[in-house]
């Protein structure tokens, strides 16, 4: 009788310990940010300062060679919410998926949020601030995916003691939109909010780009969004602070992809891939910076591990803050066709090498692209070309007819990527190992972007596309530009450029 009992109370001691294990678990928050690169003051940003970020460096852990695997929205978020390279499964193309044609998860594929939610966490998918009441923040994901993998658009419904992994997205750079008119009504807000708006005068573009009034009067504008995202992420601490949750939750702060301009979102050079990444809380060493070569799709590993959750073994995302953590030598990113334009890009890089392979040459940098090409920034660039005013640099990178099939940059000699090295015999070696290193990589992960984009596919994307647009009343002159980069692309395809 005596044993009975004692084996009862112990069965009840062990049916506690879940609940009670849980409940000392750490929180995970991930603060994702819209087209946006490393221009915050912990990361030498001179002309702003973000104090928000930068304490929550100086809380933790900074990584200065963090790198995004798709410099464009969709295709990336499908890859971090996956830990999977999107050329892996099958998510590559740009807002596909959308129409009739559907794009389904390999088998054995679970996303982050579901195995979060398996054990035992509040899983939410909000946005900062919440103006979309009980609708979940951007998730952008090109493959199907059921919505319960969310319990909620914030943590605030959980049950009592439960933890909870959370993703707040923010428009980032987003905020100043395409025009000169609404960047001047952006920074007009800013200066109601910080004082005064960054002035121009503040402005160092690239020397890529030219210093034509429109482009710094939008620069200034993305520091602005630059300081209003810091200015969130101190809300979101704040909030937890103010919870009580602070102590016992893990921030992560990254962005999707590098700027929205010429040679940043949607390109392979690093002002499309490079992004911030800084995490902080309980158990991260306050104040370390880490140099090495890092992927975005890094942050479901590592979080599950900061949870003590197993990581399944599929996962091609590392947990590069486990002890026994062995780092990369190299990262690797692709793009492929963003809305209606086709593209195929891959490229590997390493601390001090570049290589980008152009798959289609015989086409030109700036291809047609509506969403891109109606930007202020875009339209004074095609202006400034067509006047002439451009340097022999900055013409050749931007508007060449064709590209060449390889580039091959050093980077510590060349840091803005303006020297092709293809050519040049003192780098021959490199450049073929690089070669080498990049087929291996798109055979060793499965990149499904070595054939093409099936017709059906693409026809039933651009359907769902045209037809969102007609049904916002869009332009009707940008959407005959949109039909006829359509018919551009399958004509050039035709032709086999």
């Amino acid at each position: 009788m005596i044993f009975r009992v004692l084996a009862a109370l112990f069965l009840s001691f062990a049916a506690l310990q879940p609940a009670s294990a849980a409940a000392v678990r750490p929180n995970i928050v991930w603060i994702i940010v819209d087209d946006m690169s490393a221009h915050f003051s912990c990361y030498g940003e001179t002309a702003i300062e973000t104090p928000n970020v930068d304490q929550l460096a100086a809380n933790g852990v900074r990584f200065t060679n963090a790198y995004v695997t798709a410099p464009v929205c969709s295709t990336c978020r499908s890859a971090f919410i996956t830990g999977m390279y999107q050329t892996s499964i099958g998510a590559h193309h740009h807002r596909s998926g959308r129409g009739a044609e559907k794009i389904r998860l390999p088998d054995g594929i679970v996303t982050i949020p579901k195995i979060f939610q398996n054990a035992g966490y509040h899983t939410s998918l909000g946005s900062w601030p919440n103006t979309r009441k009980g609708r979940f923040g951007k998730s952008d994901y090109n493959f199907e995916w059921d919505a319960s993998i969310y319990d909620g658009n914030d943590w605030s419904n959980r049950k009592p003691g439960q933890p909870f992994f959370a993703q707040i997205q923010t428009p980032g750079a987003k905020r100043r939109g395409g025009s000169v008119e609404s960047a001047e009504n952006f920074q007009a807000r800013c200066a109601d909010i910080f004082g005064a708006a960054t002035p121009i005068s503040k402005v160092t573009l690239p020397p890529y780009y030219p210093n034509d009034p429109v482009l710094l009067a939008d620069w200034a504008a993305y520091l602005d969004c630059c300081r209003y995202t810091d200015r969130l992420v101190g809300e979101v601490v704040e909030r937890l602070k103010g919870e009580g949750e602070l102590k016992n939750t893990i921030i992560l702060f990254m962005t999707d992809h590098g700027i929205s301009h010429a040679r940043g979102k949607q390109f392979l050079y690093d002002e499309g891939i490079h992004v911030p990444l800084v995490i902080a809380g309980p158990g991260i060493e306050a104040g370390r910076t880490r140099v090495d070569l890092v992927e975005h799709i890094d942050i479901g590993p590592l979080s599950l591990g900061l949870a003590g959750i197993e990581i399944p073994g599929h996962m091609q995302g590392r947990d590069i803050l486990a002890k026994d953590y062995e780092s990369r030598d190299a990262v690797f990113s692709a793009r492929d066709r963003c809305d209606e334009t086709v593209e195929h890009l891959r490229c590997v890089r390493t601390d001090r090498f570049k290589y980008i392979r152009n798959f289609l040459p015989d086409r030109p940098h700036l291809q047609p692209c509506a969403y891109k090409d109606k930007k202020s920034i875009l339209v004074a660039l095609r202006a400034a070309n067509e006047a002439g005013t451009l340097n022999d640099v900055q013409k050749t990178l931007l508007f060449s007819s064709v590209r060449e099939p390889e580039e091959f940059y050093d980077l510590q000699a060349d840091p803005h990527e303006l020297n092709n090295l293809a050519d040049n015999a003192q780098h021959a070696k490199t450049l073929v190992e690089l070669r080498q290193r990049l087929d291996r990589w798109m055979d060793d992960t499965n990149d499904q972007g070595r054939q093409p984009e099936t017709a059906l596919m693409y026809d039933s994307d651009m359907k769902v596309y045209v037809d969102g647009l007609r049904a916002r009343k869009q332009d009707p002159a940008h959407l005959q530009i949109i039909l006829d980069n359509i018919a551009l692309m399958k004509k050039w395809e035709s032709e086999g450029r």
